[in-house]
């Protein structure tokens, strides 16, 4: 029922300054102030490529709040859309899934996913703006087995094992399953990325910083990626790229949290992710 990696939510400090820093570094654009009730925080929503990021300060006491006082500055949530969010819903009340209301959008806490909050919105359509295409995964670092994560997250919504494509990593030291939703057509997804207590590594320290199951980063697909690593550089930002040499980096790199406000962020060029998730005959020549 899941269609699209449509957002993110980030809890930040000061709405206007984290605004500043996504459309400086990253060509974001600011095309709304709102509030949500249900996390009791103002909202600055930016255009990022084709997605949205939701940028979230408490008004007082709730979820955002908590979060910045217990991890500091960071993802918030993962956010997904459907057409069909009144069919989720009714799905997820006949599992018994908690969730809230939040206006027109499902918040669904971490305790009724793998540790992961996420944030469902309709389907919608939007103009690309900036360098960057598109969020196409959220990563679900988990301390527990990633097979049960997956069942988890088809039961909740409907999504098809079939479609899924096996990950595995000897550089970051994880196992698991990226939960394709429309392959070959689109790169949308659920990482779940399983750590282990004898392999360490970034992701595993992350994990057992959080205690558990966690919402760890997301990634973009970059129609321009070196104009975005340009753009990135210049601004100040630490990059670090797939390959040994930024220099010579073409196909992708990570932006450090530290540079976005506590979100580790990844960026592929166009198609390059197919080469990791099932389709590697659709990844393009460098340009």
């Amino acid at each position: 029922m899941l269609e699209r990696v449509d957002r993110m939510q980030i809890a930040v400090e000061d709405r206007c300054r984290a605004a500043e820093t996504f459309c400086r570094l990253l060509g974001a654009a600011v095309v709304r102030e709102e509030d949500s009730a249900c996390l009791n925080a103002a909202r600055t929503v930016l255009a990022l490529g084709e997605s949205e990021l939701e940028l979230c300060a408490p008004r007082g006491a709730g979820p955002i709040a908590e979060h910045l006082a217990r991890w500091g500055e960071g993802l918030f949530a993962a956010g997904y859309a459907t057409s069909r969010l009144e069919e989720l819903a009714a799905h997820l009340e006949t599992l018994d899934a908690p969730f809230v209301r939040d206006g027109t959008q499902l918040q669904i806490p971490g305790t009724t996913t793998a540790g992961m909050p996420m944030v469902i919105s309709p389907l919608e359509v939007r103009p690309r703006v900036g360098p960057v295409s598109f969020l196409y995964e959220a990563t679900n670092a988990l301390d527990s087995d990633w097979r049960a994560a997956s069942d988890l997250y088809t039961r909740l919504f409907r999504l098809e094992p079939a479609k899924f494509s096996t990950i595995e990593s000897s550089r970051f030291n994880y196992a698991g399953t990226l939960t394709l939703f429309a392959p070959p057509h689109r790169l949308d997804r659920i990482e779940l990325s399983q750590t282990f207590t004898d392999r360490p590594g970034a992701m595993r320290r992350f994990v057992e910083r959080r205690g558990g199951d966690s919402l760890y980063m997301c990634y973009v697909e970059a129609h321009d990626f070196r104009g975005l690593k340009q753009r990135l550089a210049a601004g100040g930002a630490t990059l670090i790229p797939r390959g040994p040499h930024l220099a010579a980096e073409h196909d992708g790199l990570w932006v450090h949290p530290k540079s976005l406000h506590g979100v580790l962020l990844g960026v592929s060029r166009t198609s390059l992710a197919w080469g990791w998730s099932g389709c590697p005959e659709l990844v393009l020549p460098s340009n």
